[in-house]
């Protein structure tokens, strides 16, 4: 261990854990990007449902997700990381094939079962992924902050892979034959993080950082509650030095995810065009759902090649964006009954803060998750990083619960 670290070869272990935070956000993206599969066709006569299809997904995917996570953190459940990996991706693999036998069957005549059968799906899939991702988060603090990176990268890749799946499904003549084709795609980008996921300690760089972890372990044993062995500990994480050091990289990356999930996808999806036909049918998929996942995307990448705000002032750049809320509610927002004015009257104005909105939350969350396991001691890195993770999905859902002020506050009499 003397020794000058491996390199991580041909980037593999980078690329694994972007695979696996691919996996961590592929049940959300899907069941979202399919809105109009949902709310226009298996809900078309349940019109209770599908009006309000976005928010009950939300709901029924979030609140277990935030509280999966925090259990994760501070319940000693038993079995290692890898178990809790091996086990909620198995488990979300057979959520998902149930799925893709619900979008097989003619399930017409009972609209409203199988709109509570998809919220049962959604919501087990989502605390089993609470638990994955919280773990991948885990495994992730242990090597250096970069790959930390790679989860947060490849969660925002996946939401523009999914905006393509759901394009290239629509290639197939019937809506019932893309859906299959459609969620059968992520039950194989399940099996793919599965399977990669059993090749981390067969890579050397992967294997001297978890042995540099076990030294560490012997020499403090408050860090083993984040690998959970079967044995007891008396040692105790101190979660309040933790927090009080990382408090101000929690604020960033509850306040990216806030405002992010305030806007994206349920007022952003209802944002109409002022010129007619701007972009055709594709106005949605395109300047919401493509330009925030591949603006993300790209914010993550330039978050690793620049790290800039530094960590000192990285909450001045995560403040500002709390402006892109009032600004998306002064767009083209639900304009069949909103009664204040529409003061962005510009589609390309519009479209561009789109554009930044996604960045912004690509790069903002990078910065974040990777500096806040590098503000507490070595042997709370892991902790810290899935405290950091849990933190993320407290903003999703708060930013959630914001949604639902979006129609009362453009209803609001004009003065």
């Amino acid at each position: 261990m003397d020794l000058a670290p491996p390199k991580d070869r041909w980037n593999m272990i980078y690329i694994i854990l972007a695979i696996h935070g691919l996996g961590t956000l592929i049940a959300w993206n899907m069941f979202i990007t399919a809105k109009d599969y949902f709310v226009e066709y298996k809900l078309a006569n349940a019109k209770e449902y599908s009006e309000h299809y976005l928010s009950y997904v939300g709901w029924a995917a979030q609140v277990p997700n935030c509280l999966f996570n925090w259990i994760n953190i501070f319940v000693p459940l038993k079995g290692s990381l890898t178990t809790r990996i091996v086990w909620s991706l198995m488990i979300e693999v057979a959520i998902f094939v149930v799925t893709v036998i619900l979008a097989m069957v003619d399930s017409s005549q009972w609209p409203a079962t199988f709109f509570w059968l998809t919220m049962i799906s959604v919501l087990l899939l989502n605390s089993f992924n609470a638990i994955f991702q919280n773990s991948v988060y885990g495994v992730a603090a242990r090597l250096p902050p970069k790959y930390t990176g790679a989860v947060v990268l490849g969660s925002n890749v996946c939401g523009t892979i999914v905006v393509f799946m759901s394009w290239t499904s629509e290639l197939f003549d019937s809506r019932r034959t893309s859906a299959i084709y459609y969620f059968i795609t992520g039950i194989f980008v399940l099996l793919l993080c599965f399977d990669t996921y059993f090749a981390l300690p067969l890579n050397r760089f992967y294997r001297y950082h978890d042995t540099l972890q076990q030294r560490t372990l012997r020499v403090n044993p408050a860090l083993a509650a984040t690998n959970q062995v079967a044995t007891p500990i008396k040692t105790k994480i101190p979660y309040g030095t933790i927090f009080l050091q990382a408090s101000v990289q929690l604020y960033n990356i509850f306040i990216v995810f806030f405002v992010s999930l305030a806007i994206f996808p349920a007022i952003h999806s209802d944002i109409e065009p002022i010129q007619e036909g701007f972009l055709g049918g594709k106005f949605v998929l395109i300047t919401c759902f493509l330009t925030f996942n591949l603006m993300a995307m790209l914010g993550n990448i330039t978050a690793s090649l620049w790290q800039f705000p530094t960590r000192r002032w990285l909450w001045v750049f995560t403040s500002l964006r709390i402006l892109l809320i009032p600004f998306f509610l002064m767009c083209n927002y639900k304009p069949s009954i909103r009664t204040l004015p529409v003061w962005v009257t510009n589609d390309w104005v519009y479209w561009a803060a789109a554009a930044l909105l996604g960045w912004s939350s690509g790069h903002g969350s990078s910065l974040g998750m990777m500096y806040v396991s590098s503000t507490v001691a070595p042997e709370h890195a892991a902790t810290a990083g899935m405290i950091g993770a849990a933190t993320l999905v407290t903003g999703i859902l708060g930013g959630l619960l914001f949604t639902r002020l979006g129609p009362a506050l453009v209803t609001l009499p004009s003065i």
